[in-house]
């Protein structure tokens, strides 16, 4: 009888534990789809206008239109521009799946002056959440909500083609990672307007300088004054043009071009010394030889010069 009573027992609590697993609510499986980890939100960037361009600092403004799309509800959204601050934000669509916002930033780029005047630089927009790390966040680029207005223009700079890249930033002090958006606009100087501005007055000093070459070795006092004065006029020139970029740890093409310029007036100075001294020393028949083997020699050696600089460092 008590073993009856037992095996009653027994099976009685079996069938209340098998009741309360069976009453549990199923637990929740975390996986893309439902944006509990990991959710995917697709960001795309649409440019109104661009502000000038500040090639000393790489500051720039910017007005565009933000769309976060995602592919649930999507996260509790903080994100934030790595690369400077947003001046004015409007949301303009406030769906569980969708955030549309209006935005005004001021913003920084990279430099790169390497090849200055002929410099080509990236106008960059980055973008990072505050607080979810990569495994809870993850940017993809959204073509279909990208774009540049057709009536945005840069003065003085001539627009690429955009470019929109996600990117994961590693903090290495925090060992954390975070996804990044970056929406990329190359942009190039107006060759015309560079090679007028820059290239232009130099040439034109230097075929001043060459012609003294053609003056008769009587007049080599003239031609020492038209060397000296191409010296300053070209020292002056150089700095003028220092003054419009910030102090660098290497040189720009620019300042390659300045430095055959002061090679080409210091061999003319140097030739045109050396006539003088001959013709001093009444040795004219020397001075009238060097005189003419550099007349003409020098106009073709100087632009050659200066073609090899071209092709080789631009």
């Amino acid at each position: 009888m008590k073993k009856i009573i037992l095996l009653i027992i027994f099976s009685s609590i079996l069938i209340m534990s098998l009741s309360l697993i069976a009453a549990a609510p199923p637990k929740l499986t975390t996986n893309s789809s439902n944006n509990l980890t990991n959710p995917e939100i697709k960001v795309g960037i649409y440019i109104l206008n661009l502000g000038k361009f500040d090639i000393s600092t790489g500051s720039f403004t910017a007005d565009f239109y933000l769309s976060l799309k995602c592919n649930g509800t999507c996260p509790e959204e903080d994100f934030e521009f790595m690369n400077g601050r947003a001046t004015s934000i409007d949301k303009i669509i406030d769906n569980p799946d969708e955030k549309f916002y209006r935005i005004q930033a001021n913003l920084n780029s990279p430099i790169d002056l390497k090849k200055f005047p002929y410099d080509k630089q990236k106008v960059q927009i980055v973008i990072e959440d505050k607080k979810n790390t990569i495994d809870k966040v993850r940017y993809i680029p959204d073509d279909s909500g990208a774009g540049i207005d057709s009536s945005v223009t840069f003065t003085g700079w001539i627009i690429g083609t955009y470019n929109q890249t996600a990117e994961e930033h590693y903090y290495e002090a925090y060992d954390e990672t975070y996804s990044q958006y970056v929406f990329t606009i190359p942009i190039s100087k107006i060759v015309i307007n560079s090679t007028i501005k820059t290239i232009i007055p130099v040439v034109f000093i230097i075929i001043v300088m060459l012609s003294s070459f053609i003056l008769d070795i009587d007049k080599v006092s003239t031609r020492i004054g038209m060397v000296s004065s191409a010296l300053v006029a070209s020292v002056m020139f150089h700095v003028s043009l220092s003054n419009q970029i910030p102090p660098l740890s290497y040189l720009t093409f620019m300042d390659k071009f300045m430095v055959l310029t002061y090679f080409v007036i210091l061999v003319s100075f140097s030739i045109n010394i050396a006539i003088m001294e001959l013709t001093k020393k009444e040795k004219a028949g020397i001075a009238e030889k060097i005189h003419k083997k550099t007349e003409y020699t020098m106009l073709i050696i100087v632009p050659i010069l200066y073609l090899i600089l071209f092709f080789w460092f631009l």
